[in-house]
């Protein structure tokens, strides 16, 4: 049976030490993230077999000019291109289909030094998430750790989160080979996937390490959804520029935007990157209340996800640029949000037909081709 989160299950696991803790504990033993064991087939062919499956796996979220998701959307509502030619869909699930989302937490220095209201206020996310929904816990400094394997306990993640450690010695802070490790653990699983990233969005790995974790975010079809920490040390360089909304999704940055050098500035950058190249939203909390709504909007986001699927049309090992559209019954293109004129009539027609529905659409940008 479920088990509801409240707020006093995880501050109650955030016990106050009167020593900090130098180094982190060995893990005993290997996780793996197997969901379930494989079965021994009852007959085996007698002539070699080998099957090779491609599928372009999109996770979509539609949103209407309020802001509200869309529901009940279905397959003949969605047109997808590659390259600007439409593809057939292969799968698709509506936002009903259950989600597997992993928790990964920055456990190094910086990150034990900031209040810890992004995990007090964990509950949120928690409980805003479908029952089915499976959930698992991560956490890196110098390299990725798998704390909890995936589970649809919530309140067993909640008990995880408060057991986290922290490095306290001259760590390094490998976000994006962690990352990318990350990635690789949920890369075999199927149906929809999310990481919900709390970091500073440092890395120290030094050059090179984005341009490896950039190829894999093109090539992954998981959405990830980065929740910067340490809002008052970014203050400072964001009265630079135009001030954050609190919890508003970030502008679009491009991929090849991102640079190595070691700041707020630079590790912003990448969180809009990373979030934009998967179809996220990266999200900046300013103070410690605002942790509560952000990780309720994740929440909704997560249980408003349709998830479409197509055969790649080419083999060519090229980055593919996706366009999603959601489309009527007779199948013209709906208006985006972005430039739908309030007074803009359904086939331009001057008659005394309502405005044309107006329609926010986050997807992935694209994905990397197979190779021959």
């Amino acid at each position: 049976m479920e088990r509801k989160i409240s707020r006093s299950a995880i501050r109650t696991a955030h016990c106050p030490r009167r020593r900090a803790v130098f180094a982190l504990a060995p893990l005993l033993g290997a996780v793996s993230l197997t969901l379930a064991a494989q079965q021994e087939p009852k007959s085996q062919p007698s002539f070699p077999l080998a099957v090779r499956v491609d599928l372009v796996n999109v996770e979509v979220t539609v949103t209407d000019a309020q802001g509200n998701f869309v529901r009940d959307l279905r397959r003949e509502n969605f047109r997808v291109l590659d390259d600007g030619v439409q593809q057939p869909l292969t799968h698709f699930a509506p936002v009903e289909a259950p989600a597997q989302v992993l928790v990964l937490v920055e456990t190094g220095p910086a990150v034990y030094l900031i209040h810890r209201e992004h995990l007090l206020a964990a509950y949120a996310l928690l409980e805003g998430l479908a029952p089915d929904d499976q959930v698992a816990l991560g956490s890196y400094d110098q390299s990725a750790r798998l704390l909890m394997n995936f589970a649809a306990d919530k309140a067993a993640l909640a008990q995880a989160l408060g057991g986290l450690r922290y490095n306290l010695g001259m760590a390094q802070l490998n976000l994006f080979d962690s990352l990318g490790t990350a990635l690789d653990w949920l890369a075999p699983l199927p149906g929809k996937k999310a990481i919900v990233l709390l970091t500073t969005g440092l890395d120290t790995s030094g050059a090179g390490r984005w341009e490896a974790l950039a190829q894999k975010l093109r090539a992954s079809d998981v959405v990830i959804l980065p929740v910067a920490l340490g809002g008052e040390l970014r203050e400072p360089s964001e009265k630079n520029n135009k001030k954050k909304k609190k919890g508003a999704p970030a502008p679009r940055v491009s991929v090849n935007s991102v640079g190595n050098e070691l700041s707020f500035v630079q590790a912003d950058k990448a969180l809009e990157a990373i979030a934009e190249v998967t179809g996220g939203h990266a999200y900046f909390p300013h103070e410690a209340r605002d942790f509560v709504g952000i990780y309720r909007q994740i929440a909704g986001l997560l249980r408003h996800q349709y998830s479409l699927g197509f055969a790649p049309p080419a083999r060519d090992a090229r980055f593919h640029k996706i366009e999603v559209h959601v489309v009527d019954a007779s199948g013209r293109v709906l208006t985006a949000l972005a430039t739908a004129p309030a007074s803009a009539k359904p086939g331009g027609t001057s008659g005394r037909a309502s405005p044309q529905p107006a329609y926010r659409i986050n997807a992935r940008q694209g994905y990397l081709a197979p190779s021959l």
